[in-house]
Formats: C-alpha cells, structure tokens, sequence
C-alpha cells in the first residue's frame, strides 16, 4: 500500500513540475537615483558654500512595458540623495521615466533653478542596473551678500 502511495505521489509530482517551471516569472529589479544640491550663490558652479538638501521632495513617474503608471515619491537623506526602487516581472518593467523635483523643505533655498523642472529618460537597462539622474538644484530667494 506505501508503494502504491509513492508511485501516486511522484507521478503527480511529474505532471505538476512541468507546469510550475513554466509559470514562473522572472523577476527584474530597477533603481533610479540622484541627488538634490542648493546653489547658494546661484552661480551655476558647486563651491564651498554650497551644500546639499536633506527632506528635498522629487517624483518619480515610470510607463511600463505593458503600458502601465508608476508614480513614486521619494525624500532626499542626509547627504541629499533620493532613490526609487522596485522588484516586479521582468514582462512589467519600467520602459521610460521622468523624474522632477517637488519641493524645497529648506528655510532659504526654496526656487528652484533654471532647467531643472524634471529629466525624462529611457530605461532600458537589465535587472540590478542603478540610473543616475543629474541633480536638481534650488536657489535661495535672495542672494546671500557675500557671493557679489
């Protein structure tokens, strides 16, 4: 009556491992990341009074392949670096983006500089690929006296 049982088993076990190995999904991983900088004295070029902006707001919108929106949201860390990541079938990946910065947290640099409104970019890297986005920089209101 055992044997009966294991033949039963295993014969089962070879008509269902067939149809497990094809419905799997492979997965692919993506991650888009940049960093978010004030530009104290507004003059295009990073200096020693320049610095980076912690809790700065960017949005992150993907179109996957299958025609599908993904929008993110994500907050720069202390060293002004945002980053947006996922895990989902390799059929559902991101085919373009378009990341672009929100908001300003920041007490004194809260405009945002000229050309920065948002990056638009393809995305057709495999599994585990990291995209850097160029930073988006914020100027202050007013121009501190010491950068005449």
């Amino acid at each position: 009556m055992e044997h009966k049982s294991t033949m039963v088993n295993l014969f089962i076990t070879l008509l269902i491992f067939p149809f497990i190995t094809t419905c799997t999904v492979k997965a692919w991983t993506g991650e888009i990341h940049g960093r978010v900088v004030c530009d104290v004295c507004a003059d295009g070029s990073v200096g020693p009074e320049d610095h980076v902006l912690e809790g700065a707001e960017v949005a992150v919108l993907c179109i996957t392949k299958s025609g599908e929106v993904l929008n993110y949201q994500a907050f720069t860390n202390s060293r002004g670096i945002y980053t947006v990541a996922e895990t989902m079938p390799e059929s559902e990946r991101w085919d373009a983006c378009l990341a672009r910065p929100i908001s300003s947290f920041h007490e004194h640099c809260t405009h945002l500089g000229d050309g920065f409104s948002g990056v638009k970019f393809s995305y057709n890297h495999v599994s585990g690929y990291t995209h850097a986005v160029k930073p988006f920089v914020y100027r202050p209101v007013s121009i501190p006296i010491y950068c005449g």
